[in-house]
């Protein structure tokens, strides 16, 4: 018997009816998944790989489900010795050091709250989310500036008591900062056994939170509870289609929520082994040796990477391990889909969520693909599409996607944004949850992303969503990347523009302008092309990878002004 059969009625599906109408979840209420899935799977298999973790040197660690029961139970008795109780809360920023994993199971043990961040945070970031917070203690890589950051924090962050670190083999040997302690060594002599408490944190206790990426304004702590992990299920077992013998690689960092979707819950649930590669900065080529070196079997990443990756010569690498992809993070441009189909034969199944949820709608196996639909919903999510007076939209009108949570919520979604009442009100009241994303719904069900609802752009009395002139542009050679976003005009209200990063065989030119304009016109309705096409060598970014397009619209509204 698998332990998923335990939680789940697990099935071979054939359509997407029969799996949204007839899965089904079994929540424990004292669920802990430290307890319940990583102790038991070292009792079941405590040989088996459950995470082959390779440094940027290319250093490798195996970790069996043994190891980790016994490391994350070394973990919280660290922290226990230290003064970190259940309800405590510790912020971590740990890039891919392997730690990072020890330490969220053994934080799940203990009932402290982990607030997984990417390393790229400056002081004031870090200060913000300390104060936001409350926590008292951080522990972090020892490489790039993170010590020095988290040191100046400290300064405006009177809540913080300890900060401690983890060695990476780029720090083997190197000194600890002052008001430093080191992590790895009370690991070390710590006990590998933590019995399981009495009151261990469960069921709908806070198990972790997350700060949002910040694209509209300060970020939102997200708080997810225990049956989090539960959300997971259907995104590993059915749209990764994680196999106990394979072999899983998410492209994330650990400090994102896309690092809990493909990194640990779903996988190990699923008693499927996880790749993580600990890589410096993204190459596609690297990437690609590692699908091939470590005999991948599932592997998803953002739409961004794939871009980059069908650029290389797919021809030369023996990719034959390789049986489903996945992305999700932001929408998928058609034409990446074809060429990546073209070139490796397997097609790209998109998914969506948020930070506050777990996997929404997606592309399942069972289904027929649909190019640049992210496909339809996940069991548990009853999802509806609103118009802003919230009644549901028509057929192919856009709308809202929204989330009913009349009858209760879904494993798996947020419990609120934390001691923020009011901001979790305003997206989250009358049994709907509202994720400020748009969309429209086909003949068949399907969604097809617009953009968020600040990206719509209203042009001669035109909706537009930049998704769909980003997608005509991305078909071009020339088109590396692009953001579509809204400029004032004061014949059409707005005007569309796109900000174009060029292939590294191009060059930017009026004429290169000119056949831009005419080539989207022919791929889409001619109103939607960019009358105005501004070349960059980068777009602007969160630190999650994602296009800040409300960066541009603001320096572009700066500029009208000045012209005005």
């Amino acid at each position: 018997m698998k332990l998923l059969d335990k939680y789940c009625n697990a099935a071979e599906y054939k359509s997407h009816a029969e799996f949204y109408n007839s899965f089904r979840l079994n929540e424990p209420v004292d669920f802990n998944f430290g307890f319940d899935i990583i102790d038991e799977l070292a009792k079941m298999h405590p040989e088996k790989r459950a995470m082959l973790w390779v440094s940027s040197e290319n250093e490798e660690r195996e970790f069996t489900f043994k190891d980790l029961s016994d490391l994350s139970s070394r973990a919280a008795n660290a922290l226990s010795s230290l003064g970190i109780h259940k309800g405590d809360i510790v912020l971590l920023a740990l890039k891919r050091h392997y730690q990072y994993w020890h330490i969220m199971l053994g934080m799940h043990k203990l009932g402290a709250i982990p607030i997984p961040v990417t390393h790229m945070l400056t002081a004031r970031d870090y200060s913000y989310r300390f104060n936001a917070s409350g926590a008292r203690m951080a522990i972090t890589t020892l490489e790039d500036d993170v010590p020095k950051q988290l040191q100046e924090a400290l300064k405006d962050s009177p809540s913080v008591e300890m900060l401690a670190a983890v060695r990476s083999p780029k720090t083997k040997t190197a000194p600890l900062p002052d008001g430093f302690l080191e992590f790895d060594a009370l690991v070390e002599v710590a006990s590998p056994v933590f019995p399981r408490p009495f009151d261990a944190a469960c069921g709908k206790d806070v198990m972790m939170l997350y700060f949002t990426s910040g694209t509209t304004g300060y970020p939102k702590m997200v708080a997810h509870d225990f049956y989090y992990p539960f959300g997971h299920i259907s995104t590993a077992n059915y749209w990764h289609c994680v196999e106990p013998d394979g072999l899983h690689f998410t492209i994330s960092d650990s400090g994102w929520a896309k690092a809990a979707w493909g990194k640990m819950y779903g996988q190990w649930m699923c008693e499927g082994a996880i790749l993580v590669y600990d890589f410096e900065r993204f190459c596609a080529a690297d990437i690609l040796s590692k699908l091939e070196k470590y005999r991948v079997t599932t592997f998803c990443a953002p739409p961004t990477m794939y871009r980059y990756i069908i650029r290389e010569p797919l021809e030369t690498y023996e990719l034959s391990s390789l049986k489903h992809v996945t992305t999700a993070g932001e929408a998928l441009n058609p034409e990446v889909f074809e060429q990546f189909k073209s070139k490796v034969g397997l097609e790209i199944y998109e998914g969506f969520g948020q930070t506050e949820t777990t996997l929404l709608l997606a592309t399942f196996p069972f289904m027929k693909v649909r190019t640049g639909s992210m496909g339809l919903p996940a069991p548990g999510y009853k999802v509806c599409l609103l118009n802003n007076d919230g009644t549901p939209t028509t057929l192919g009108e856009t709308g809202e996607i929204c989330i009913d949570t009349s009858e209760g919520k879904p494993p798996g979604m947020f419990m609120g944004y934390y001691k923020d009442e009011k901001r979790t009100a305003k997206v989250w009241h009358d049994g709907w949850y509202h994720t400020g994303d748009t969309a429209w719904q086909d003949g068949k069900g399907y969604f097809w992303y617009v953009g968020r609802m600040d990206d719509v752009i209203k042009s001669s009395g035109y909706r537009i969503g930049p998704f769909e002139v980003e997608s005509a542009l991305m078909e071009h050679p020339a088109v590396l990347e692009c953001a579509v976003t809204p400029v004032p005009d004061p014949a059409r209200g707005q005007a569309i523009k796109a900000t174009v990063v060029l292939t590294k065989e191009y060059s930017p030119s009026e004429e290169l302008i000119k056949e831009l304009q005419v080539y989207v016109k022919k791929a889409t309705a001619p109103y939607k092309y960019p009358r105005i096409i501004e070349f960059t060598e980068a777009l602007p970014k969160t630190v999650s990878g994602k296009i800040k397009r409300a960066v541009i619209r603001e320096r572009d509204r700066l500029a009208y002004e000045q012209l005005s």
